[in-house]
């Protein structure tokens, strides 16, 4: 297999990693801890420049001491209710971190104090908790974000820079998107976690909710926030042992007027993975990791290709929400409300067509 740079004539192409611009740091608030991601958020971001953590909410006290404890939070910045933290501490933006079945309430708060708020994937357990953030994002002309680590992968906008930029695919016809890992337990998360991960109120599904929204949200992404024309899902339980109120593997696929896309979303993979293939009428992009594509064109031979970095504020998820919150650029594609109402949406059809063992038309 040859491999090479990606040097390519797309959009993407000319782009090169940009350092951060020297604003002064985001006066950022955080309303839950229960997501495992708080932890890598925390690591991540808490000690950074260009954040200013000033408050965080957690309802749970075990779970707000053994934060306190681990990672070095300030007692005095947690709150016990995210009302008291954004009317104390006064954010500019806050990111969510609750299960997802509380999204719907945490977007109102803040909405209400006109506090632009990015949450975790996927956007809401339902149509109706969708529709509800919606309504309070319109009412308050609050900007709504969701955030998937997909959405900063160099190797996902190589492929849509290859397939929509250039056209160099020739017409979509379909799309393979796989995401998932051996399980939340098998991995080890927080047990807080893992309680509503395995919730189906609280999560929506299991593997479907958890890893299906991934390849919702590129495709849909793909195909210019169209939404598909009918939805048929598959979901199993091979461990129902250890996953007894949810599903642990689902196998969605979207029909649209001249496309396919089938989303595999599992806690049964036997290592990580996320990754996606998109095949055209004339060739073909796979995504490998983070940063390379494998690239085969009418008449060439397949080659291996790293993906062009990023550009600031597009290359990492709390630069972008900055930049929204700020006003210096309005949030579209992957993480857009738009795009996650169709996920959602999605999601939902999936897991009835699951239930009844039949195809979902969407009118």
């Amino acid at each position: 297999m040859k491999r090479r740079a990606f040097l390519g004539a797309t959009a993407i192409g000319a782009l090169g990693a940009a350092a951060p611009s020297a604003s002064p740091p985001l006066r950022l608030g955080m309303a839950g801890l229960v997501h495992g991601h708080a932890s890598g958020f925390l690591s991540r971001y808490r000690d950074s420049n260009e954040v200013e953590l000033v408050g965080v909410s957690e309802p749970d006290r075990e779970v707000a001491a053994r934060y306190v404890q681990r990672l070095k939070l300030d007692p005095d910045k947690v709150h016990p209710s995210l009302e008291a933290m954004l009317d104390r501490a006064k954010p500019e933006g806050v990111v969510v971190f609750t299960n997802t079945f509380d999204h719907p309430a945490a977007v109102e708060a803040c909405a209400r104090r006109k506090i632009p708020v990015m949450m975790e994937k996927p956007l809401a357990v339902s149509v109706d908790h969708a529709r509800a953030i919606e309504r309070s994002a319109a009412e308050h002309g609050v900007p709504v974000l969701v955030n998937y680590e997909t959405t900063w992968h160099s190797s996902n906008h190589a492929a849509y820079a290859l397939a929509k930029t250039a056209g160099a695919l020739g017409e979509i016809r379909k799309v393979v998107v796989h995401d998932g890992h051996r399980g939340p337990k098998e991995i080890g998360v927080q047990p807080e976690f893992l309680a509503w991960l395995t919730d189906p109120e609280k999560n929506g599904a299991g593997a479907l909710f958890d890893f299906g929204c991934y390849g919702a949200n590129l495709m849909t992404w793909l195909m210019d926030d169209a939404r598909p024309t009918s939805v048929s899902a598959v979901t199993q339980r091979f461990k129902p042992d250890v996953y007894p109120r949810v599903d642990d593997e689902a196998t969605v696929i979207l029909e649209y007027p001249a496309a396919v896309a089938v989303l595999q979303a599992s806690w049964n993979w036997p290592f990580d993975r996320k990754d996606m293939e998109v095949y055209g009428r004339t060739g073909q992009v796979l995504t490998v990791g983070r940063e390379e594509v494998r690239v085969r064109l009418a008449g060439k031979p397949e080659e291996t290709r790293k993906a062009p970095a990023l550009a600031a504020p597009e290359d990492d998820f709390l630069r972008y929400f900055a930049a929204v919150v700020r006003g210096e650029i309005k949030p579209t594609g992957l993480s857009a409300l738009r795009n996650n109402l169709i996920v959602v949406e999605i999601l939902d059809a999936a897991r009835r067509s699951a239930a009844e063992g039949r195809t979902i038309r969407l009118s």
